[in-house]
């Protein structure tokens, strides 16, 4: 596993696909090489693209790498798709989706298995996005399946989220009103030649005026100024997301979409809210390690005591019930603890 680390760290893309296999397979050792990669981590800009099915997310991600690639920055992509009832693999993990970079050492794809995770992201996302950052990518681009509202679990990954909103009927743009508004930093109004595209840039205008100022991913979220360009609000705390108006199959508006990310990543910076979203984010990791591992430890001592069919027996007989039996598996463990810190 030390090779393994010393070998990515060195650049070699080989170990960074050995490790990330590790990562989303959970073989033995993969905590040890995520914590050997961990203070080597911090200095890429995260970029989260979720929307709605069929919004063009996946071309857009191409177009926006091959422009990085043209400014002389390494990339990390990400893509989160949906699961295999039958393997939980990626159902399209073998997909070719980034022809414009097709060949290039410098653009790192990956499809990863959602694994039924709230969301689209699996735990395993993040420890890739730490791989990734560990190697030395300059942007990590993480796409997720897009499944609706349950999209903000993106907002535990990244640093600044892009949501692609489709030219359409309004009932689009009432769907993020559900949930997946409150967290973009930017709006990508993609296929913008196509009709309807103006009334759906002044739908989520009025949205975002209608908001005036609700705690959204940093906290704020102002207008968006004429013109389309985003920036902290007049108390400079509060981010102004940016509407960007794209036509990701001709490579159209994703000059301003990068610029857009990238007025995003200086407010971050210049506010202290980069600080600030990485106390966050690492916390939301910790507890969901926490449950994750308890579960883990739960099962083993549900199987110990001989498997939980024979508490669901008794309490279909009406000997007990869910409460006495969750106090009473709980128990040992309850001891433990109150042994270590008594009160």
């Amino acid at each position: 596993m030390s090779a393994l680390v010393d070998e990515l760290l060195a650049g070699k893309h080989s170990a960074l696909a050995r490790v990330i296999t590790k990562i989303e397979n959970r073989s033995p050792g993969y905590r040890e090489i995520i914590s050997d990669l961990h203070r080597h981590t911090g200095h890429a800009d995260v970029v989260g693209i979720t929307g709605s099915p069929g919004a063009g997310k996946s071309t857009l991600v191409d177009k926006v790498a091959a422009e990085y690639r043209d400014r002389g920055l390494t990339v990390g992509v990400i893509a989160i798709d949906p699961s295999s009832p039958f393997s939980g693999g990626a159902v399209l993990g073998d997909r070719i989706r980034m022809a414009s970079n097709a060949g290039d050492m410098d653009v790192f794809f990956r499809s990863m298995s959602a694994r039924g995770s709230l969301g689209g992201l699996s735990t395993a996302t993040t420890d890739a996005v730490t791989a990734l950052d560990a190697f030395g990518k300059d942007v990590i681009i993480v796409e997720t399946v897009g499944a609706g509202q349950n999209e903000v679990d993106i907002v535990r990954t990244a640093d600044t989220v892009a949501v692609l909103v489709p030219p359409g009927s309004g009932d689009d743009v009432q769907m993020l009103k559900a949930g997946i508004l409150e967290i973009a930093d930017v709006f990508v109004v993609n296929k913008a030649d196509l009709d309807g595209a103006d009334r759906t840039v002044q739908q989520l205008r009025e949205m975002l005026q209608g908001r005036g100022g609700t705690a959204g991913h940093h906290g704020g979220m102002g207008l968006e100024r004429p013109g389309g360009d985003g920036d902290a609000g007049d108390d400079g705390d509060a981010w102004d997301p940016v509407i960007v108006e794209t036509v990701a199959n001709r490579g159209e508006g994703v000059d301003a979409f990068i610029e857009a990310l990238a007025e995003h990543s200086d407010y971050l910076d210049r506010t202290g809210q980069r600080e600030a979203q990485e106390r966050e984010r690492f916390a939301a990791e910790i507890r969901t390690l926490l449950r994750e591992d308890a579960n883990r430890l739960l099962s083993r001592e549900l199987v110990q005591r001989g498997g939980i069919e024979q508490y669901v027996d008794a309490v279909v007989a009406r000997e007990t019930d869910p409460y006495t039996v969750v106090d009473d598996v709980l128990t040992p463990l309850r001891d433990c603890l109150d042994a270590d810190h008594p009160r």
